[in-house]
């Protein structure tokens, strides 16, 4: 199927010209003589690109307000801009507005069609670009019922009405993006762009050039993650990476809802909610003078903190039976047999996170196939503990090499802590399965020096 293009122009000249151009390249074209007429044609269906010159038949409408009109029903719908007599501000403009390209008449055929091409590639990419990251977005979900998942299920819930800005604690791998995300999705700006700046990956240098922009002496312009997530959301994650000197403009911005662009004079108004993330203690950052006590108090509106993977062990199967179905649909293989019992998986630390236990979740599933369970049972032993067998026999050396009272004091801490943890630390499921009376157990882990497990 051809790509549909709507030219417009009220010079008979320059519309045929065009158009015909573009016909002899195997596109299909409409056009418009007016700005009423071209109105209708977006009214009527959106192109796959637009051309539309500045200067119509209207004084008080012309080329910029339909270039808005464009934007307002799909911003992905690649617009160029075309004049004769246009200044540099009205280019500047247009392009801030969301044109893909300005064009100064008269043009040639070559660089008309290069336009073309090029912005109906870059349409094409983004269009995949949002395909993917809407299947992810909408595909992955906040797994569990321990406690401390559904309490961030409810805040999630009782945000989705609200503006405030929000400051989400927890370590690599626990899911802050992914409640961000859903916190956007939930919101009355879901439809509007959300927009993640990683702090932790820039270098010191370009922080205020990828958050304000940048403007050249050419007249282009680099468009800053505030401009870009205008109207919709904006995740700064590892917040607490942000140069101190930097941390006083993010201040302003949150203040004021305005910056300039680096080398601009002029000031962009701008309607954003914040969201930032961090793995690191901001509260002791703020105490050693390493980030600002008043942006603190202004991101840390509603905080939301996300628990290590090893302290919600009860979620872990789960999570695995989630993670089962998703990515051995994403792959296109069956789904492994995961005994969701196997010690490993209770015992284990858990480093990385629910990232780990996702990314192991998908190594099994593209490693077992056709396996049988106890070969993914040791594959999960080989991966989670590679040196299982050298710490299994420096437990049997220690034992061995200890007085008989001591050796049954190793193994029983090491059996009632493994027992504790595939139990999430309930005293009663564990004191059922190992056939002790609950008060006798209490007495064994006070005696053993075993504390709750959570």
């Amino acid at each position: 199927m051809h790509k549909e293009i709507l030219v417009i122009d009220d010079n008979p000249d320059i519309r045929s010209l065009v158009s015909n151009i573009l016909r002899e390249s195997n596109y299909d074209v409409r056009t418009a003589a007016n700005y009423d007429q071209a109105v209708f044609e977006l009214n009527k269906k959106l192109p796959d690109l637009a051309i539309i010159d500045i200067k119509l038949d209207r004084a008080d409408k012309d080329g910029i307000d339909l270039l808005k009109l464009v934007t307002e029903k799909d911003k992905l719908t690649p617009v160029i801009m075309i004049s004769g007599h246009a200044t540099v501000q009205i280019a500047i403009e247009a392009m801030r507005l969301g044109a893909y390209e300005f064009i100064e008449k008269p043009f040639t055929k070559e660089k008309i069609l290069n336009y073309v091409n090029r912005a109906l590639e870059a349409s094409k990419l983004k269009k995949e670009k949002n395909l993917i990251e809407d299947k992810l977005f909408h595909s992955f979900e906040l797994i569990g019922k321990s406690p401390s998942i559904l309490k961030v299920k409810k805040i999630i819930e009782k945000l989705s009405t609200s503006e405030s800005r929000v400051l989400i604690f927890g370590s690599t791998g626990t899911g802050k993006e992914l409640v961000a995300r859903k916190i956007h999705k939930n919101s009355l700006r879901s439809k509007e762009p959300f927009v993640i700046i990683n702090a932790a990956l820039l270098k010191e240098a370009t922080y205020e050039k990828e958050l304000f922009g940048e403007e050249f002496d050419d007249g282009k312009i680099s468009y800053g993650a505030l401009e870009r997530a205008n109207k919709g959301t904006l995740l700064i994650d590892e917040v607490s990476e942000i140069p101190f000197e930097t941390q006083a403009n993010v201040l302003r911005v949150l203040i004021d809802q305005k910056f300039k662009r680096l080398n601009g004079s002029k000031n962009i108004n701008v309607n954003i909610r914040l969201i930032s993330s961090t793995s690191k203690d901001l509260n002791d950052l703020v105490k050693k003078n390493k980030f600002r006590e008043d942006l603190y108090h202004r991101l840390n509106v509603i905080p939301i903190e996300l628990s290590d993977l090893n302290s919600r062990t009860e979620d872990i199967p789960e999570l695995i039976k989630y993670f089962k179905e998703k990515l051995s649909e994403i792959n296109g293989v069956q789904q492994p047999i995961i005994d969701i019992t196997n010690d490993n998986l209770f015992t284990y630390d858990w480093p990385g996170n629910v990232r780990e236990l996702r990314n192991l979740v998908e190594r099994i599933t593209i490693l077992s196939s056709n396996e049988t369970q106890s070969n993914i049972n040791k594959l999960i032993e080989d991966i989670l503990n590679p040196s299982s067998s050298y710490q299994n026999k420096n437990l049997i050396e220690k034992s061995f090499s200890s007085p008989l009272k001591e050796a049954r004091k190793h193994f029983e801490k090491e059996y009632l802590t493994t027992q504790l943890k595939k139990n999430h630390g309930n005293i009663s499921k564990t004191a059922d399965f190992i056939g002790m009376e609950r008060s006798a157990l209490h007495r064994k882990l006070k005696e053993l020096g075993i504390k709750g497990i959570n």
